[in-house]
């Protein structure tokens, strides 16, 4: 402490102006009045400075500068401080307290150009980001972490983190963990830049005090100085950074009452752009700092400008009142900020400031010429700060009480109405957000009172810290273990995929399966799916299971034509360990690796790819999935934490209970006789299937007969399948309530009667049905389900979309006390062997909740893996074993075997069929001459070789858009080459397509005298490359590549070619999809300005370099969802390979679509059938095709699934996407093009 003070009054004294300085002597924390040993550690780094003549802190001062030559001198007075930057392995840049838009900016810069690890203040402008789609900020150059004060909660973590350079740019950092950490970690170089000559070093640890501008300090930089890559150093903290960040957000979420923390979350998240967050001191700081959510999309209109830094998001303004008088006149400070700046403000203030500063509300009823003010008021009727704080242990209670919380009994709401200022109190989430949003759309100031109290708040706080250092541990812990495993990268953790196979099966099952009601039940039943198998290149495999079921809509070829396009895109994809984290990790991987949004994959789908990664990356360890998620270190004995079934010695064994499935069909002394030979083999725990008779007296008939038969020790359970009415469910419940059941599973039809019937009924409840409805957003929507009597989820990981989401729900039920139960839905023993580990990682789970919440009820659960006994054969030739090991009584499976059953797969040839493969590309070459014209196109074909059937009369062909090829369509082709024969064409100008003269002029009499030529006389503006001629040369191809209709799909220039064939072409086009497409322009003034840009740009590209023409292209506001899509980069380099920019710029003003005809008119008359296709995000072609819609007589519907389209135009609008469908979410288009080709091809077929 003295020897930075002494250098900085030392410096201040040499330096303008001269003179005395006076010294100040502040205080040591810890300011409590408890007793503490004097801390050695102080004298830490005094070795370095006692070397030297140097003094300890170092101070550089910098004026403005404008030239070059100045910037030369500069580089002098900083050249130490560029080295010591320029030489960082682990730097570290704080943002703390930024005063202007100019210097948020400049350090973004900044950070852009270091990229190091950014730890924005709450501050700073940057703690809470706005970006315009949601991607990750380290595909620009950034990596931001939040959360550092919550990862330091981490043990391990907290010694790992260890900079050995600290920018930090403004002052007052809010985290004192943080402050902590800087220094713990000293000595090391810590230089803050600030433009004044004031002190700010409350830790007495700071090596360079720059007194220069942001803006001049990061123009120094970006100069002078290259940084080091940083290599794991970033990539670990953002990975933490990820799990503490999921982690807040699920405990926040799943606790359906409102706590202060989300109290922040919210605001955060509903703040307008135009609006600032004022915050006041103690608790609001610092749970805005901790909790604040950046967005994750930026709010239409806004406009992004960042000083040239080409960072697409910007920041939202916090402003702040602290220091030793904050709490003074608060209330009146954000009252003369909104004045003065003219900004909307948010006024977030805890109710001991506010009530400091009830004179502000004469202000507020003033009501100046000022935007309004909305005033949270968090009251929880005292200091709450205090009681997270240690002066709570060691104070007496009295005296903490009356000088520390100093509890009140003013009413806020008296106070309000005194001074006639609207006042309204929240009490829930809903309220709190419904009261957001009103306040900031109106003209009124607004006092929102958010009801808390101090120990509630204590208990949320402690909740979050404890498990953010589980989550922080746990990342960490994964992250050491594997980053020593010398067959993966240590930076990255990563494998390649050599390539993904399938195989489909067909399994006999001894019954039907239950979920069928007893009427519609057949002789023969079967059970058909389809197994995965992912290849890595350490040698490894992965198996999954993809086995639809149920009312999911999904079927077969529905999911086939997702694993086909999966299988194309699986090529030379990366895996890696931190997939095991369950955090969307696996989200994240589909979207960044596959190019799709996890939510496109239908659940059955994504649960079996989810599967093969994880078997594909446990084998890679030499584990099993459980080990791989619980993170068990393989070179101790005893995992981590272990579900202790029976003790032996040197080693704890790894068993799942099972609860049996009994066919519940015959009478009830029958089904009671089968219930008790289950009990016999050993079942503890057996599910009944009830609602399939005539009545509900029937099942309770059914049930008694069971009880009075196995006794009272076994756990029965019974599933309706919400097939009863309120009513049938009540009638059931009075008559079965002395039958001791476990729990029933869904009992009334619909989700809204659940609550319901819990508070009429004795019975307890269970959830399945309900939680896979809502899989996308379950914790949002499974609050209202948080009862006493529902006491169990039953989570299908196929119904569910795989071990995330299914891990997500089981660690919802585990916070509110309920069973998570693992169940199959009749898949084989490939499904079955990983599930029963994924229970045992549940199980374990489990137990840790129950310790963390200071239980002693360690019951193990019976999960529902019973379905067993239903498959009459297996897709594998050794099944997995189900039965009772030595010293135990019941039925379980050993996770052992499970694990040796799925990475040792030997295939039943009985049931499995030969491996399915990618369809064969044929490319040839096909020349259409017309007039003077010889078109060579080169086309790509799937053929007519089919597994599944002659697709021979069922063609479909692809139109690419400008700058593309046909090599677009390829994922597509790869997926729908199970029901048609897909053709792509390379358009003219594009590819490996040509146009030129014709050596021999052919001209049969038939043709049309429309002039066509290509010469090097041709100008840019000569309209004889016409979308008419194309049509009528694509019409000749096209004879020439099917004898039947076609379909055409076409994407931007390629949807208006195909719309104008569809329209004009009727023998050779059965109908047509439009993606992004659009009839043309009506104005003809429109027209001719189309033409006049296009010709401009076409220019430019001849003028020019293809490069740059396509970053101009694709900056355009067109494409700004394309630009954000990971695999944007791929297509940029895909347009970089035309070769031909004079044909290229004469097809973008030839096929411009100024000089397109306008088909609005003719829309009417449409006779063959048209299904558009646009993107949710795509505003202006979402408008195109409704219009287009309204030039039919019959209005249309919108596709749907399960829906008869008798309309001629059917519009499909897809969710996560904008003008390139094709490209950004591929998914739903192949299934509804599918639908559409299968439905208008048999329909022309029939006709």
């Amino acid at each position: 402490m003295v020897l930075t003070t002494i250098d900085t009054a030392v410096f201040r004294a040499t330096q303008e102006p001269f003179g005395p300085v006076h010294i100040n002597c502040a205080f040591r924390e810890p300011l409590a009045g408890v007793s503490c040993q004097w801390n050695l550690g102080s004298l830490k780094g005094l070795n370095m400075w006692m070397s030297n003549r140097e003094p300890f802190t170092k101070h550089i001062r910098v004026t403005q500068f404008q030239f070059s030559e100045e910037l030369m001198n500069t580089y002098g007075q900083y050249k130490e401080v560029l080295d010591l930057i320029g030489g960082a392995s682990r730097g570290l840049l704080i943002l703390g307290c930024l005063q202007t838009a100019e210097e948020t900016w400049a350090a973004l810069s900044l950070a852009k150009h270091l990229r190091w690890p950014v730890v924005p203040d709450i501050l700073s402008g940057m703690r809470l980001r706005k970006l315009p789609f949601a991607t990750a900020e380290s595909e620009f150059s950034l990596c931001f972490i939040d959360l550092l004060d919550h990862i330091l909660l981490g043990n391990s973590v907290k010694n790992w983190v260890s900079p050995d350079v600290v920018v930090q740019v403004g002052s007052k950092l809010t985290s004192k963990r943080v402050a902590q950490l800087l220094e713990d970690c000293a000595p090391h170089a810590y230089i803050m830049v600030q433009n004044h000559p004031y002190r700010h070093d409350p830790s007495h640890i700071l090596t360079h005090r720059i007194q220069a501008s942001v803006v001049d300090f990061a123009v120094i930089i970006r100069e002078f100085c290259t940084p080091k890559e940083m290599g794991s150093w970033c990539k670990w903290l953002q990975v933490l950074n990820n799990m503490v960040e999921w982690e807040i957000s699920f405990q926040l979420n799943a606790d359906p009452l409102l706590t202060e923390p989300y109290v922040s979350r919210a605001v955060s998240q509903s703040l307008f752009p135009e609006s600032v967050w004022f915050l006041g001191n103690s608790m609001a700081i610092r749970d805005a700092d901790m909790y604040g959510l950046s967005w994750s999309k930026l709010p239409v209109g806004l406009t992004i400008d960042g000083l040239g830094t080409a960072i697409p998001f910007s920041g939202l303004r916090v402003v702040g009142n602290r220091g030793a008088s904050g709490i003074d006149g608060v209330l009146s400070t954000a009252i003369g900020y909104a004045t003065g700046s003219n900004q909307r403000v948010v006024f977030m203030v805890g109710d001991i400031s506010f009530i400091h500063d009830t004179n502000g509300l004469t202000l507020l009823r003033a009501r100046a010429e000022r935007p309004p003010i909305t005033v949270l008021v968090v009251n929880n009727h005292g200091g709450a700060i205090f009681s997270l704080l240690p002066i709570a242990d060691t104070a007496p209670a009295t005296i903490f009480r009356n000088f520390f919380s100093t509890p009140h009994d003013v009413s806020i709401s008296n106070l309000c109405l005194a001074h006639r200022v609207k006042h309204v109190i929240v009490q829930t989430k809903q309220e709190l957000e419904t009261a957001l949003l009103i306040s900031q759309e109106g003209q009124l100031d607004w006092v929102i009172e958010i009801e808390s109290c101090i120990e509630d708040n204590t208990a949320c706080h402690r909740v979050l810290q404890q498990s953010a250092h589980h989550a922080v541990n746990h990342a960490f812990k994964i992250l050491s273990m594997y980053s020593q495993n010398t067959s993966v990268k240590s930076d990255t953790l990563q494998f390649s995929v050599l390539k993904l196979e399938y195989s489909r099966y067909r399994i006999p099952l001894n019954a039907p399966a239950t979920a069928i009601s007893m009427k519609d039940q057949t002789q023969e039943a079967y059970r058909e799916g389809f197994i995965l198998t992912l290849f890595l290149d350490n040698g490894k495999r992965g198996y999954g299971e993809v086995a639809p079921i149920g009312p999911q809509n999904e079927d077969l070829l529905d999911v086939e034509e997702q694993l086909r396009f999966l299988v194309h895109r699986a090529h030379n994809m990366s895996l890696n360990y931190l997939i095991s984290l369950l955090n969307n990790s696996f989200s994240r991987w589909i979207w960044k690796d596959i190019g799709i949004p996890a939510s496109s994959l239908f659940p059955s789908v994504c649960c079996g790819l989810e599967m093969a990664v994880l078997s594909a990356l446990a084998a890679s360890s030499d584990s099993n999935i459980a080990d791989l998620l619980l993170a068990t270190d393989k070179t101790q004995n005893v995992p981590s934490s272990e579900v202790e079934t029976e003790t032996r010695p040197g080693k704890v064994p790894s068993r799942v209970q099972i609860c049996a499935l009994i066919d519940s069909e015959g009478p009830p002394e029958e089904v009671a006789c089968a219930a008790e030979k289950l009990v016999e083999q050993g079942f503890h725990s057996m599910k009944l299937k009830v609602a399939r008779r005539s009545g509900p007296l029937e099942d309770v008939a059914v049930i008694q007969a069971v009880r009075k038969k196995v006794g009272n020790l076994i756990e029965i359970r019974v599933d309706a399948n919400r097939k009863w009415t309120f009513a049938q469910a009540m009638q059931f419940a009075s008559h079965a309530k002395d039958c001791n059941l476990q729990y029933i599973e869904e009992p009334v039809k619909f989700p809204e009667d659940i609550l319901r019937f819990c508070k009429e009924s004795d019975l307890f409840i269970a959830l399945d049905e309900t939680i896979a409805d809502i899989a996308d957003q379950p914790l949002d929507r499974l609050s209202i389900f948080v009862h006493p009597k529902v006491v169990a989820t039953v989570i299908k990981p196929s119904r569910l979309g795989g071990f995330e989401r299914a891990a997500l729900v089981a660690k919802w039920a585990q916070k509110h006390g309920m069973m998570a139960v693992v169940s199959a839905a009749f898949e084989s023993s490939v499904s079955l062997a990983a599930y029963a580990q994924f229970a045992h990682y549940i199980d374990n789970k489990n137990l840790e909740a129950v310790r963390a919440s200071g239980k002693q009820d360690t019951t193990a659960v019976s999960h529902g893996l019973g379905t067993y006994s239903w498959l009459r054969d297996d897709v594998i030739k050794k099944r997995l074993q189900f039965q009772v090991y030595p010293k135990c009584d019941r039925i379980e499976v050993d996770v052992d075997d499970a694990t040796t059953i799925l990475q040792n797969i030997e295939v039943n040839p009985d049931t499995v069929k030969p491996i399915c493969v990618e369809a064969k590309i044929n490319m040839y070459t096909i020349t259409v001459n017309y007039k003077e014209a010889c078109f060579s196109f080169h086309v790509m074909d799937t053929g007519i070789n089919n597994q599944n059937g002659n697709i021979q009369d069922k063609t479909v062909v692809f139109l690419h858009g400008f700058l593309g090829t046909g090599n677009d369509w390829l994922p597509l082709m790869q997926a729908l080459s199970i029901s048609a024969r897909c053709i792509s064409i390379d358009l003219p100008g594009h590819g490996k397509t040509h146009v030129q003269k014709s050596p021999t002029i052919q001209n049969n009499g038939n043709a049309q005298s429309i002039p066509f030529a290509i010469d090097d006389q041709d100008k840019i503006g000569d309209t004889n490359f016409s979308i008419e001629v194309l049509a009528k040369v694509l019409c000749g191809l096209i004879c020439q590549i099917s004898h039947e209709k076609v379909v055409l799909v076409g994407y931007s220039m390629g949807a208006r070619i195909a719309l104008y064939m569809a329209l004009k072409f009727n023998k050779q086009i059965a109908a047509a999809a439009l993606i992004s497409g659009s009839p043309g322009l009506q104005d003809p003034y429109m027209r001719m300005t189309r033409s006049a840009q296009d010709d401009a740009l076409a220019e430019s590209l001849l003028g020019g370099d293809l490069h740059s023409f396509v970053e101009m292209w694709y900056k355009r506001e067109t494409w700004e969802s394309l630009r954000f899509h990971p695999y944007f980069e791929k297509v940029r380099q895909e347009r970089f390979k035309h070769d031909n920019l004079k044909e290229l710029a004469k097809a973008l003003t030839s096929l411009s679509i100024g000089r397109q005809p306008s088909l609005w008119h003719e829309l009417s008359g449409c006779e063959r059938p048209l299904l558009v296709i646009v993107g949710k995000k795509d505003s202006k072609f979402k408008k195109i095709a409704q219009q287009m819609c309204n030039c039919k007589v019959d209005q249309p519907k919108h596709e749907e699934e399960g829906t008869n389209q008798t309309q001629q135009i059917t519009v499909l609008e897809v969710d996560d996407s904008g003008h390139a469908v094709h490209l950004e979410n591929p998914l739903p288009l192949i299934n509804a093009i599918r639908k559409f080709v299968m439905r208008t091809l048999t329909a022309a077929q029939e006709a």
